[in-house]
């Protein structure tokens, strides 16, 4: 994960809103920030606490509570704000929005798999230059524009 990646996230949220595309395309976007967020968290959890208070704030479950409570602070007021959960607002029986963020939690983590996949296969070195950026961020309009496609 870096930081341009997240940029670059962001920028895509903020344009399939401005641009008033499907829920699921917005999801796709929303998981794909969640998990980078989840992924500072739990780094800044491991090195920076551990840092400075000498020693480990670490128990059974920490990291899939911080991922429960990301999740859980992003939906709780989309569901509250009726943005999600309306009735004909779904896809496959769920709503397009939760669908959208779950594929893009998904693939977004195995863009980043494959990139390492691919840099290790390379002696440790990228194919490009922003390679680390690329995949992810076109693993991500690959799948929003499927969406866009599918829902049309």
């Amino acid at each position: 994960m870096c930081t341009v990646c997240t940029v670059a996230i962001i920028g895509g949220l903020g344009l399939s809103r401005w641009l008033k595309v499907d829920d699921t395309v917005s999801g796709v976007w929303i998981g794909a920030f969640l998990v980078t967020i989840i992924y500072y968290t739990i780094e800044f959890f491991h090195y920076t606490i551990e840092f400075f208070l000498f020693n480990k704030i670490n128990f059974w479950g920490r990291d899939f509570l911080i991922s429960l409570s990301y999740y859980a602070l992003a939906f709780i007021p989309l569901y509250t704000g009726k943005i999600i959960g309306h009735p004909l607002n779904r896809i496959w029986g769920i709503d397009k929005f939760i669908v959208g963020a779950f594929c893009g939690s998904i693939f977004f983590i195995l863009a980043v798999m494959l990139y390492s996949w691919l840099k290790k296969k390379n002696a440790g070195h990228a194919h490009f230059p922003m390679e680390k950026v690329i995949i992810p961020i076109i693993s991500l309009i690959i799948v929003s524009a499927g969406f866009y496609f599918l829902t049309r």
